[in-house]
């Protein structure tokens, strides 16, 4: 067995520079634009100079409470339910896992307090933590650990990760016993799920977990109340008494909210947005490790065509975007990966599509499209940046011939009929991910169910599934660099930037860390 300590059990995931998450300490000058290099990566979490100030030094003290914005519907309080970002980002509060992410990218004890791996990655073996409590009042047991892990497999399916996953042994009640298949050396960041008692039938209606926040109310499309679990495993936090999430579908309406002061905390801020946040925020930046892009649908009829798609890719001008919306912090992007994950980040994709409209016309000529053709665009209401950035996008393809038309839906109405229905031609949004470079890439594998654009390669098929297996870590990063070359040479879809993140944060507030996935971590959060 090879004994992993936890603060280093995903250094093979590590990225090059830690993010710094702004905790109400010292002033600190704004990062600079960030440029695409392998060897650098995105600017961690700063205070953006020339807008409204920097985080003032106080010490933490507890009691009071937040309003955090958010722009989308929650899916589900069920944490083995929550598949997008943005609830995850919520529910991280309630729910903890055997581990857990920490703000620079290392996975450090939870629900579990230390694991080891077998040689061959087949069995991950955990010890729990003594006296950890569930919300309810009860203490976690082995027996809801195993409970909890053969749920969520149950419900990911064979199409995710858990389809190497075999079964759960409980040799003591101190320690329970993962086994696998066969050998998957990135199962680790894959359990960072939440843990829920095996008596409650219900999770998405009675929300119990470990986090340092306990359910008080939900009320759909209004808000999420949470207030201090008492008895949270981790001495001293969380500090808030009280946190609402209040839910705004609509994001201009969210922003205006932040500016009258009803909304304490607001992410995803476009540059004009941050400037416009008034005097009572101060703005932090961070990157949203996101792979944000304009997805295509493969089986909408110009769009099955290679050269169509590649004139697509050539005719969007990523720098004009980035510009626009984010003052050009953003980090461009020529495939499905984030930069942070700088061991399987492949750079070199970067360059296969430079901003060329010349070429664009060439190719839609040769794929018999000289006029160009009509081209739907769904774009959700509930972000900013991903109407702003269709609307750029469509008047940089009017240039090419292109005639592109942007439909707007609300978010749960572009999950039903874009993600999940894929009726759709193209869709302008963002992905995050775990720390787990196959998160990021098995979704583009031929029949899975996360693959809406329809997209099948048998190369990238094999070679994804060859990564996923093999336990050789320098393997696995040549593999997956393979992949983002693939889905670049297809042109899969138009790949364009991990965004800057701006967010907002009432100036009474200080503490609040960025993460390297979606996580609104409010138990570090403080009234000064």
């Amino acid at each position: 067995m090879k004994k992993r300590v936890l603060f280093f059990g995903v250094m093979a995931l590590l990225v090059s520079a830690a993010l710094c998450g702004c905790s109400g300490g010292k002033s600190t000058e704004a990062s600079k634009p960030v440029k695409n290099s392998s060897e650098e990566a995105p600017a961690g979490s700063a205070a953006v100079s020339g807008m409204t100030g920097t985080a003032e030094a106080a010490e933490p003290a507890h009691g009071g409470s937040a309003v955090v914005g958010v722009t989308h519907e929650l899916v589900s309080l069920d944490p083995h339910q929550s598949t997008d970002a943005r609830t995850r980002s919520v529910v991280f509060n309630l729910y903890e896992g055997l581990v857990k992410p920490d703000p620079d990218g290392n996975l450090i004890p939870a629900v579990a307090s230390d694991y080891e791996i077998s040689d061959d990655a087949t069995v991950y073996t955990f010890t729990l933590r003594d006296g950890v409590k569930f919300h309810d009042g009860t203490t976690v047991t082995a027996e809801d650990v195993k409970y909890s892990i053969e749920r969520y497999a149950e419900i990911q399916g064979e199409s995710s990760a858990f389809s190497v996953f075999d079964h759960v042994e409980i040799p003591d009640e101190k320690t329970v016993e993962i086994y696998l298949k066969e050998g998957y050396s990135e199962f680790l960041p894959e359990i960072t799920f939440g843990i829920i008692p095996r008596s409650n039938p219900d999770p998405e209606k009675n929300p119990v977990g470990t986090g340092p926040f306990c359910f008080v109310s939900y009320t759909p499309g209004q808000k999420l109340e949470v207030e201090r679990f008492g008895d949270y495993w981790q001495e001293g936090l969380p500090y808030l008494d009280h946190v609402e999430f209040k839910i705004t579908a609509d994001a201009d309406t969210a922003f205006m909210e932040l500016q009258a002061g009803t909304i304490d905390i607001l992410d995803f801020l476009t540059g004009a947005q941050a400037k416009a946040a008034g005097e009572g925020c101060q703005i932090l930046e961070g990157t949203q490790n996101m792979v944000q892009g304009m997805f295509l649908n493969h089986s909408y009829g110009p769009l099955s065509s290679l050269k169509v798609r590649q004139a697509v890719c050539y005719a969007v001008n990523k720098e004009e975007i980035n510009q626009f919306l984010y003052d050009g912090r953003s980090y461009l992007i020529g495939s499905h990966m984030v930069p942070r994950l700088v061991r399987y980040y492949e750079p070199a994709s970067e360059a296969l599509y430079p901003y060329d409209m010349e070429k664009a016309r060439e190719l839609l000529a040769e794929a018999g499209y000289p006029d160009g053709f009509d081209l739907e665009i769904v774009a959700t209401t509930a972000s900013t940046q991903y109407m702003d950035a269709a609307q750029i996008i469509a008047d940089q393809l009017s240039r090419v011939g292109i005639r592109a038309m942007i439909r707007p839906v609300e978010w749960s109405t572009w999950l039903d009929e874009v993600y999940r229905g894929r009726q759709f031609q193209a869709t302008v949004v963002g992905f995050d991910g775990t720390l787990a470079p196959n998160y990021w890439m098995m979704r583009y594998t031929t029949g899975h169910s996360k693959n809406f654009m329809n997209y099948s390669n048998a190369e990238y098929d094999e070679t994804c599934q060859k990564a996923l297996m093999t336990v050789d870590d320098k393997e696995k990063a040549e593999l997956y660099k393979r992949c983002q070359m693939i889905l670049a040479e297809d042109a899969e879809s138009v790949f364009i930037q991990d965004p800057a993140n701006y967010v907002a944060v009432n100036r009474r507030l200080g503490g609040y860390v960025f993460y390297p996935l979606s996580a609104q971590d409010m138990s570090v959060v403080y009234e000064k």
